[in-house]
């Protein structure tokens, strides 16, 4: 007959439990608790083995999209920085997109504040990334999930007959720091799409737009296949003197569009 074992009183029960917890803690189960950037190369890229904060970040986009060729998404930082310092740049990603990378905007003095919308393709349901980096070197990450019915990538818009830079629309509101609103006629071809006699139609898309205030520049964005055609965008200019604003689209294929305007300081 066997010695009878000791019954685990309720805290011994517990302590494996205790412990895994303090694992997570620690990182030694770190997967369980990974951020999707740290699964996407371009993202691990632009990180460079740091770890972000996940706090300060905001990214606003529907949990379901019907139409993944123009989901709506905004951008946001409403954390905290070391006095003097500055979010400087938001770089976004989509990880099932057959290229990953969406845009870069890069964020001066004269900016007025962290935050941007703009419109995006999306192929698939899956996690959208942003990453912002302050002046400081500070790295800020955070992530949503969107459910697509239809993907973005692949689907014709009906703006084939568009002429591309048609059309530059600039919307300023009033007050400081004043709300920025662009649109621009431009069919992003993402040259993933075929044509009606099979060929793969070529990629023609907006890589870079600017603006500038008196000849400095106040606000970039890098643009990728990722952004839906007649790229939309929004955010915002605190000019510290009344001064002129000259809006500035350039393709790749070398051709770009213009449009001036007078900003005020108040």
């Amino acid at each position: 007959m066997r010695p009878s074992r000791p019954t685990p009183t309720f805290a011994a029960r517990r302590l494996p439990l205790k412990l895994a917890i303090a694992a997570l803690g620690f990182g030694l189960i770190g997967p369980a608790l990974a951020g999707p950037w740290q699964q996407l190369d371009a993202a691990q890229q632009l990180l460079a083995g740091e770890e972000p904060h996940t706090k300060g970040l905001v990214l606003e986009l529907p949990h379901v999209s019907e139409d993944g060729s123009a989901v709506p998404l905004t951008v946001s930082f409403d954390g905290q920085l070391a006095e003097g310092d500055r979010i400087e740049r938001i770089d976004l990603f989509a990880t099932a997109n057959p290229y990953p990378e969406i845009a870069t905007f890069l964020l001066t003095p004269l900016s007025g504040k962290p935050e941007v919308s703009t419109r995006v393709r999306l192929n698939e349901t899956q996690q959208v990334i942003a990453i912002a980096t302050s002046q400081a070197g500070e790295r800020f990450a955070t992530a949503r999930e969107v459910r697509v019915t239809v993907s973005g990538c692949l689907l014709r818009s009906g703006d084939d007959a568009l002429e591309p830079l048609a059309n530059p629309r600039v919307s300023v509101g009033s007050g400081q720091p004043a709300e920025v609103r662009t649109l621009i006629s431009h069919p992003m071809e993402t040259g993933l799409r075929e044509a009606e006699n099979g060929e793969t139609l070529p990629r023609h898309i907006i890589e870079r737009f600017t603006v500038s205030l008196d000849g400095d520049i106040a606000f970039e964005a890098e643009l990728h296949q990722a952004v839906s055609a007649n790229p939309y965008l929004r955010f915002y200019l605190t000019p510290e003197s009344d001064a002129e604003a000259l809006f500035e689209w350039h393709d790749d294929s070398g051709n770009s569009a213009r449009h001036s305007t007078d900003l005020g300081a108040s």
